[in-house]
């Protein structure tokens, strides 16, 4: 008996190209046929929180702490680099010290970039939740008086008139001289769920595919990345589907257990254990 399985992601570059072989049918899953749910990362976290919950799903490493007794992570599919980001930009610069009590857009408040502006700014800012393609055109026409970038955002602020208050990425490397852990893909903890060590296989499958054949899974990443060119596409997939993707390996899990350690500490994640 076949069952289907709901599996949950983005629509952006990197995470269409890791998935693209299981939701065409190359890469199998022992038992279930592939269901994808396609959304932004902040909605990834509403269906995971809520009571219509994914089976496998994207999540930032900040949501993941809030449903650990939920869902467990997989050591393939994690989002975990360097020099990616996140960037607190302005209209005019500065410095993080200068946002006391400002108003600062951000990607959702469950993105691991919401976490880790709690963890380097000021205690006393508002944040903004807002999409994020929306928050290089809210800074660069006042509405805000600084925004957190991610993923294209980083590269194209200054094409806005915008310029760099922190790259907060930069300051977790130095700080803690380990790769940058953004998100996470987990498996929800509920009977006749396919076994972690077996969707992390799959996983694994599906990057290697689309590494191999790139072309095969390019009109799938274009048509759901219709706002961005191949150039921007490309970059994003470089920059996101790495070794890390392939396995997290002691590293990546230290980087990841550290992030939910400094989250806890600062008061904004419960105190959730990386799985040993």
């Amino acid at each position: 008996m076949i069952r289907p399985l709901s599996i949950g992601f983005s629509p952006y570059p990197n995470d269409t190209f890791v998935f693209h072989a299981m939701v065409a049918g190359e890469v199998v899953i022992p038992g279930f046929s592939v269901t994808p749910w396609l959304a932004d990362l902040e909605a990834l976290h509403a269906r995971a929180f809520g009571r219509d919950p994914l089976a496998v799903t994207k999540l930032s490493v900040h949501a993941f702490a809030h449903v650990a007794d939920r869902y467990m992570p997989l050591r393939v599919g994690a989002v975990v680099g360097r020099g990616c980001g996140p960037v607190v930009v302005a209209r005019t610069g500065g410095a993080l010290r200068d946002l006391v009590g400002r108003r600062v857009a951000i990607p959702g408040r469950f993105t691991t970039a919401h976490l880790m502006l709690r963890m380097f700014g000021p205690l006393m800012l508002e944040v903004v939740p807002m999409r994020l393609e929306d928050i290089v055109p809210a800074v660069a026409e006042g509405r805000v008086d600084a925004g957190v970038v991610t993923h294209e955002g980083c590269f194209t602020y200054a094409d806005h008139g915008l310029a760099e208050v922190a790259d907060l990425g930069a300051l977790w490397e130095a700080d803690t001289k380990l790769p940058l852990p953004l998100a996470v893909v987990a498996v929800r903890r509920a009977p006749g769920n396919p076994p972690a060590e077996v969707l992390e296989s799959a996983l694994r499958a599906s990057i290697l595919a689309a590494r191999a054949r790139p072309d095969a899974s390019a009109a799938y990443v274009r048509m759901h990345a219709q706002e961005m060119d191949r150039e921007a596409c490309r970059r994003r997939i470089a920059l996101y589907v790495n070794d890390y993707s392939l396995e997290l390996g002691p590293e990546g899990e230290a980087a990841v257990a550290e992030m939910l350690a400094r989250g806890a500490s600062v008061g904004i994640l419960p105190r959730a254990a990386w799985p040993s």
